[in-house]
């Protein structure tokens, strides 16, 4: 009897490292001459990352800051989906970054679509916020795994649990 192999397609961030991310920001806000006496700050609340500034340029100021602690923490900046600016109370304006947890439907679908137009001997399926490939060979889950590595996707993609069965 043969055996099944099979991974899962995720994208998964570490929220600890989001929030350690959001501490150094905030630390370093605190300390640069630049922000001093301004109403700059950044919070992570609800799966999502909000940050208030004076102006867009100070605003734009702090989202270079959270990018540059975010890359530095090894976080791929793809995980942020940037809103628009808008404005907030007391002359503010404020924006609003979502970290993308899991693959969507319409990704999962494309992942599905460029498995099954590689014409390998596998299966794919999209299972809530993921997709698992499964197969008999693993050369064949490997060529899959490069397949979906070459392209670039608008949100990072891991492989895990790759699993015989």
């Amino acid at each position: 009897m043969s055996k099944e192999n099979s991974f899962d397609i995720v994208s998964k961030v570490d929220l600890q490292e989001i929030d350690n991310t959001i501490n150094q920001v905030v630390k370093e806000i605190r300390s640069r001459f630049d922000f001093k006496g301004s109403k700059c700050s950044v919070e992570f609340s609800d799966g999502g990352i909000i940050m208030h500034a004076d102006n867009d340029f100070k605003l734009k100021s702090v989202m270079d800051i959270l990018e540059a602690k975010a890359v530095k923490r090894g976080i791929n900046l793809k995980s942020f989906r940037y809103g628009k600016i808008e404005k907030a109370a007391g002359d503010t304006v404020r924006q609003k970054a979502e970290v993308v947890q899991g693959v969507d439907k319409e990704l999962g679908k494309e992942i599905v679509k460029l498995v099954k137009e590689a014409k390998l001997k596998v299966q794919a399926s999209i299972q809530e916020d993921q997709v698992r490939v499964t197969g008999k060979n693993r050369d064949d889950l490997q060529q899959v795994i490069q397949l979906i590595k070459d392209r670039d996707w608008e949100i990072p993609l891991q492989f895990v649990n790759m699993r015989t069965f």
